[in-house]
């Protein structure tokens, strides 16, 4: 599993978005909506934040597609 800064996790009807990476530990946010801002700040270790999300799913913002050239 490969965590980055601003990652959005899904589980069940939490999403868990990746405030600060650092070395040892994780600074995430917990909402019930990906494009909040509200929700709780938690600081974890690594290993706590991949017992969190174990089963979890990676959230994909929709993203637009660039016209097709016609």
């Amino acid at each position: 599993m490969h965590l980055e800064q601003d990652q959005i996790w899904k589980q069940g009807g939490e999403y868990f978005r990746i405030v600060t990476w650092e070395r040892l530990a994780i600074e995430y946010k917990a909402t019930k909506d990906p494009a909040s801002k509200e929700g709780t700040l938690h600081r974890v270790t690594k290993k706590e934040f991949c017992r969190l999300i174990k089963g979890a799913v990676q959230h994909q913002p929709d993203i637009p597609k660039p016209p097709a050239d016609s």
